[in-house]
């Protein structure tokens, strides 16, 4: 395939940019800090790195839309994947909407409001994050089941392509597993780690489609 070069690129650049989002995202208790020229700092840093996600996200679907092609989109479980990462990728924009852009400003107002309007932006802020951990369960189950339905696919490869395929089906299954069993946390490090899992296998990928001769098709 005559761009797989630049797909691959893309892949690595939008995975890089979400691990560094997750690296310096902010909690919640430092956008609420008692030092108003701390808490600024840190709503600076939400903002910005949620700006982050919201670029890298359309670069890596951008990247795994080369991927597909070049493992055949006419293939019913490449487009499932694409779909299925598409329809996540969706999700987990409107988290980061949600809880970059919509939360910063929610937290500068309860540090300046009087006690009445702070517990009604408390209760706000509480409900925007129960939507955002919605939309991230959404993402996980969504992007997990695209990243197992191309490692099968990339399991017909090369060497290479075998062994990138063994691990997305890894980190798929136990991403699943983990929402499911309750074991994985919906907070900054749970989501983090699952993040990682994914721009790891989404790094390889790219690699694989850069060497482009060890994919199958």
């Amino acid at each position: 395939m005559k761009y797989s070069s630049i797909y691959g690129a893309a892949l690595i650049v939008g995975s890089v940019g979400m691990v560094v989002t997750m690296v310096f995202h902010p909690t919640g208790h430092d956008l609420l800090a008692q030092a108003d020229q701390v808490a600024r700092r840190n709503e600076m840093i939400t903002v910005a790195t949620h700006s982050l996600a919201l670029v890298s996200l359309p670069i890596s679907l951008f990247g795994f839309l080369g991927l597909s092609r070049r493992l055949g989109s006419d293939s019913p479980l490449v487009s499932a994947a694409l779909i299925a990462y598409a329809f996540g990728g969706v999700a987990v924009m409107c988290a980061a909407v949600i809880n970059g852009l919509v939360a910063p400003i929610l937290t500068r107002q309860m540090l300046t409001a009087d006690e009445s309007t702070r517990q009604v932006l408390g209760t706000v802020l509480m409900n925007n994050g129960l939507l955002n951990q919605a939309f991230a369960k959404v993402f996980i189950v969504a992007s997990s089941f695209a990243v197992i339905f191309w490692s099968v696919c990339i399991l017909k490869g090369g060497r290479f392509a075998q062994s990138i395929g063994i691990i997305g089906c890894v980190v798929g299954l136990v991403s699943l597993a983990g929402l499911f069993s309750g074991h994985l946390r919906l907070d900054v490090h749970g989501f983090g780690l699952l993040i990682f899992g994914q721009s790891v296998w989404s790094i390889l990928v790219g690699v694989l489609l850069i060497r482009s001769g060890d994919l199958l098709r």
